[in-house]
């Protein structure tokens, strides 16, 4: 190896210091950069603003849930964007939406679309239950917020709840508790269950049985019935030989009005007490004043419960041409308070919005004093209604019993059976 004068052996060092020490600095400042974006992270920040907030209503659009659910879930979540100003981090707010057709796998093929493709940054509705677990642990798995509506099965804050799963405005424990213990208080201790044959009919049941038991009552038989079922003729008489004193409908949609329209056949009401789990305004409005009048159930809001629910449920019927279920006025509340939480983090990140719908108190048209908890489950005030006798105009159809405070309609956090909890 040829040998350097002094002169060029310097200069060699000096270079190769030169190098060094650049790269070193290279590092120190990469690490440096790195640090910081983490700590920005950690705040809340966002380094590059999002072009666009995507939000994606999938509801079923055609079939039996088509009245209290459907287009009218997309309705009420373009009047939340509308009433934001259309922005919200001064970028737009951009709606999409889809029909999963009541199908489990059709639901999960769009919510992928959707996530890798549309980068959807919250779902919501998803009234079928097994469509609602599938979604929400797919979305959460690839950090997407799901905000639950539609689906009542308790498992969406319990045993299969997730880190970005939200379930909003009811499930089948409150439902089931309102219900049941305001029958029972009347004397209702004996039941029977008609049940749909899907995750939402058995987990109304099986609140309902626990409450019941829990209050000195006793279920005396059920029956399960295949979805969209149109002739209940069988199961209604073994419900009317059990002889107990309350016949419960655990369906909803087109199975509930189908079921009960064939129950006011046999006279079933004659003899016993009929109720239904979820009644939906356009269930009551489908019925008729003479098939429905009387009937008790628990819901979680109804469209002129309040002056401020009347105001805006005017407007959606401008709009839609029907008054508002409790789904379609629970989306507009939800996409409503998740753009909130956008505002007030600052950013889209999942992580931080959720946090924050966490923190946030939910006052609006459709509750208030809502807190989601960390399991998902959305704490607020439910109601006893009745389907009144003598409505003043043709949707005037509810009144309200009593209310039942949030404590006593859902299940004790402590008492929750979600993993991130006992965790």
């Amino acid at each position: 190896m040829p040998e350097f004068s002094g002169v060029m052996q310097d200069s060699w060092s000096e270079m190769m210091n030169k190098l060094i020490t650049a790269g070193m600095l290279s590092s120190l400042l990469l690490a440096t950069g790195l640090a910081h974006a983490a700590n920005e992270s950690e705040n809340g920040a966002q380094a590059v603003a999002p072009e666009v907030i995507t939000i994606g209503v999938m509801a079923e659009m055609s079939g039996i849930y088509k009245d209290f659910e459907g287009p009218g879930t997309v309705v009420a979540a373009q009047m939340a964007i509308d009433d934001f100003g259309g922005k919200v981090l001064d970028v737009p707010i951009k709606l999409i939406s889809a029909d999963y057709q009541n199908k489990p796998e059709v639901a999960l093929s769009i919510a992928r679309r959707w996530i890798d493709l549309d980068k959807v940054d919250m779902m919501t509705s998803l009234s079928n239950s097994a469509v609602g677990i599938g979604v929400q642990k797919l979305a959460s798995d690839k950090d997407t917020i799901t905000i639950n509506v539609g689906s009542g099965t308790t498992k969406l804050a319990e045993i299969d709840c997730t880190k970005y799963g939200i379930q909003y405005a009811y499930n089948t424990y409150a439902i089931a508790s309102g219900l049941a213990s305001g029958v029972m208080k009347t004397g209702g201790d004996t039941w029977f269950f008609i049940t749909a044959d899907y995750a939402y009919g058995k987990s109304m049941e099986q609140d309902a049985r626990n409450i019941i038991e829990k209050s000195g009552g006793h279920v005396v038989g059920s029956v399960k019935v295949p979805l969209g079922t149109t002739d209940f003729s069988s199961y209604l008489l073994q419900a009317q030989a059990s002889g107990a004193k309350v016949v419960a409908l655990a369906n909803g949609g087109q199975d509930f009005v189908n079921s009960l329209k064939q129950a006011k056949e046999f006279q079933i009401d004659k003899g016993q007490q009929l109720v239904g789990t979820v009644v939906f305004i356009t269930d009551a409005k489908s019925l008729g004043k003479e098939i429905a009048s009387g009937l008790t159930f628990t819901s979680p809001w109804y469209w002129n419960i309040t002056d401020e629910a009347e105001q805006w449920s005017r407007r959606f019927y401008d709009k839609h041409g029907a008054m508002p279920t409790f789904i379609q006025g629970g989306v507009y509340s939800a996409v409503s308070s998740y753009l909130k939480a956008v505002e007030q983090a600052g950013t889209n990140e999942p992580e931080a919005v959720r946090k924050v719908l966490g923190e946030m108190e939910i006052n609006d048209m459709y509750m208030k004093g809502g807190k989601i908890m960390p399991n998902g489950l959305n704490f607020h005030e439910m109601y006893l209604v009745r389907v009144k006798d003598n409505p003043s105009e043709e949707w005037d159809l509810f009144e309200t019993v009593t209310a039942v405070p949030a404590g006593e309609a859902f299940k004790a956090y402590q008492d929750s059976e979600c993993p991130l909890v006992a965790g």
